[in-house]
């Protein structure tokens, strides 16, 4: 290049011992051409940004800051041989912070604390009461504070923030002095002030995150915000705040048709405001007065506009209707009723008529988490648990889901579990290798039956739905305890001629097949018999497999306990003859 070959790690040295370089604003400039230059960047270390970070030295602060932070912005693995001095520069940032009054100065020194914060080696000695207070000063978490007005430095208030949330969720020590510091308190004062404010949903966000972060972390802040910071209802009005919800009629929201997009930062603020309410209404099962009821269906009416709501991207979407389904997987089922809207809307769908959009986003929703076939546990069983209880307990909304999910049956030719439909998806996790899957997935298709056993075989065949009726005691047939209405499914005629025919075991027609018995002599018969018999032995003998039994009761039970069993009932059977 030019004529010039270099070596850069042997030539530097020998460019600045001759005089040819030039170190401007942290990067090596070396000449090779009047017209060529290469730059080179020269990363800061730790012991020059100390000898600069000090009480009244802001301009140098600033300057050695803001080169630290834009080389270190994406670091979350440090050095280990650097900890002493990350934990004195994090000691420098905070005497900073207490005495300087110039924002910029601030916002740096706070941004180095962030990322500094990832580290919770560096944390231990630097996370104490004086300095979470002094994190808290700048963040505008303090009794004293009237309003908002009051607040200058939004930017200063949403960077303090940003490292509580990163201490708090890195060091058990300051989740112990979030508590003895009433936190959380300061938070919900904080969360007031910003009410009716849009242009401070940034500070709203973090603060949310950090409620979010306590509760999760410490039990105490849990319940102290649940009953003594009455968190629920200024939770639920915060979320009403950030959607800007406006009411028709009791719990109804004006939902027209055009409904706008939500903005990145409303949805972020949302999704914080959801996970909150989350760890707020755990164990919220029962509802105890009618103002608790009233609460929660003021809430499920909020969470109903959002399952109707879009957010910026699919991707934020699927995770705003997420935490919605998490949140109303915790309201008692009894509000769950809201969930329907009003009938009878414009708009000429069967779903609207029936006021049941909302329902069709949530299966829409379980049946992306079918397909995407990753952390059924974690994403599948809360919408399924969820769809499970709206049908126990509403018979309105399980007609609905009977007829998206269960349709009357007409073509029975391929197996339950063959096809693309989503009984054919749902039949299949019944036999899924997760436990806490495969049980919800066939409860969800057993109350969608009215947890009937003959309706459960027709759509699922007696393979499928073996493991459910084993542990319901319902082998031998018949039906649940819960009670439902008495009204009949009627089946088509296509399914009526196909009954006949149908293998009650894999739950479809099957083609005739010969059967080999028919050409064996008895002594086959007998011989291959005995066979069978010798295999299952010795599998039981060597605990491979234990053969059981169906009791009177449809409960299984050991071979011998259910042979017992039958030869007893006989016996009395005789007895009283």
């Amino acid at each position: 290049m030019v004529g010039h070959t270099l070596l850069i790690s042997a030539c530097a040295r020998m460019l600045r011992s001759a005089g040819s370089w030039q170190e401007v604003k942290g990067q090596l400039v070396i000449p090779l051409h009047p017209q060529v230059a290469f730059i080179f960047h020269t990363e800061m270390d730790l012991d020059t940004v100390l000898e600069k970070v000090g009480p009244g030295q802001a301009e140098e602060v600033e300057a050695a800051l803001k080169e630290y932070n834009t080389q270190n912005r994406t670091m979350f693995k440090f050095d280990p041989s650097d900890e002493e001095k990350r934990k004195k520069l994090c000691e420098a940032l905070f005497q900073v912070l207490d005495e300087s009054t110039q924002t910029s100065c601030n916002i740096l020194c706070l941004e180095a604390l962030r990322i500094l914060s990832r580290d919770k080696k560096v944390l231990v000695p630097v996370t104490t009461k004086a300095n979470l207070q002094i994190l808290m000063k700048m963040a505008k978490l303090e009794p004293t504070l009237k309003g908002l007005g009051e607040v200058t430095g939004f930017p200063v208030v949403v960077e303090a923030l940003k490292c509580l949330c990163n201490i708090v969720f890195n060091s058990p020590v300051a989740q112990k002095l979030s508590l003895e510091l009433n936190l959380a308190a300061m938070l919900c004062s904080l969360l007031q002030k910003c009410k009716d404010q849009r242009m401070v949903n940034d500070i709203r966000c973090f603060d949310l995150r950090l409620l979010f972060l306590l509760t999760l972390l410490h039990t105490d802040i849990r319940s102290q915000l649940k009953h003594e910071l009455q968190g629920l209802p200024l939770l639920t009005q915060t979320l009403e705040n950030i959607l800007d919800i406006q009411w028709a009629e009791k719990y109804q929201t004006v939902t027209e048709q055009n409904v706008p997009l939500l903005s990145l930062q409303e949805t972020d603020c949302a999704i914080e405001a959801l996970k909150a309410l989350f760890n707020v209404t755990l164990d919220s099962w029962n509802v105890h007065s009618e103002s608790d009821a009233h609460q929660f269906r003021y809430l499920t009416a909020i969470l109903r506009h959002i399952l109707l709501t879009r957010g910026p991207a699919e991707d934020k979407t699927e995770e705003l209707h997420s935490n919605t389904v998490n949140l109303l997987s915790n309201v008692p089922v009894s509000c769950l009723d809201v969930l329907v809207g009003p009938s009878g809307k414009q708009g000429s769908s069967k779903t609207s008529d029936m006021g049941m959009e909302a329902i069709q986003v949530i299966l829409d929703f379980m049946e992306k988490r079918i397909d995407k076939a990753s952390c059924y546990r974690e994403g599948l069983t809360p919408v399924l648990s969820l769809l499970t209880e709206c049908s126990r307990a509403h018979r309105n909304i399980r007609k609905f889901i009977k007829a998206e999910v269960l349709p009357p049956l007409r073509d029975v030719s391929s197996r339950p579990e063959i096809g693309t439909t989503v009984r054919n998806k749902l039949v299949r996790l019944m036999t899924h290798v997760d436990l806490g899957v495969k049980q919800i997935a066939a409860e969800f298709l057993f109350v969608l039956c009215k947890e009937r056993v003959d309706n459960l075989l027709k759509y699922t065949g007696y393979g499928n739905a073996a493991g459910l009726l084993a542990a319901r005691g319902l082998l031998a047939g018949g039906r649940g305890d819960r009670w439902y209405s008495d009204d009949e499914d009627s089946d088509t005629e296509e399914y009526k001629s196909a009954k006949p025919n149908i293998n009650m075991i894999t739950g479809h027609v099957e083609e005739p097949m010969p059967n080999p018995i028919d050409e064996m002599t008895e002594e086959q018969k007998e011989y291959e018999a005995m066979k069978l018999v010798n295999m299952f032995d010795k599998l039981s003998r060597e605990d491979i497999i234990k053969p059981m039994g169906v009791r009177p009761d449809g409960t299984i039970a050991p071979l011998e306990e259910t042979i017992c069993c039958s030869h007893t009932t006989e016996q009395d059977s005789s007895d009283s003859d």
